[in-house]
């Protein structure tokens, strides 16, 4: 589900004050950390994971990866951290202008 301008307006102005409650190390993007965004991404919809690679087109590669392989929709990147959003069908938390 692409996002328009004002639904990625509204989730950067919630996802401002998050803090990232996933941690992507130097192991890179593993299967239990793929569990991990996902599981979050159930409960929060909204959630930020810090990216800890070397080089820009590394976190670039894996930010894109991650959003793949969970379905997830990125809203923003600034430097090592990355704000992803993905709705929960069953329970919708968060609240999106159309």
């Amino acid at each position: 589900m692409p996002l328009s301008e004002a639904q990625r307006k509204q989730l950067k102005r919630l996802g401002h004050n998050l803090k990232p409650v996933v941690i992507i190390g130097n192991a890179g993007l593993s299967e239990a950390v793929l569990a991990e965004i996902d599981i979050a991404l159930s409960h929060h919809e909204l959630i930020k994971v810090r990216v800890n690679a070397g080089d820009r087109e590394a976190r670039d590669a894996m930010v894109a990866s991650m959003c793949e392989r969970s379905t997830a929709e990125l809203v923003q990147r600034i430097g090592h951290i990355a704000l992803i959003f993905r709705r929960n069908p069953d329970r919708p938390r968060v609240e999106l202008p159309r």
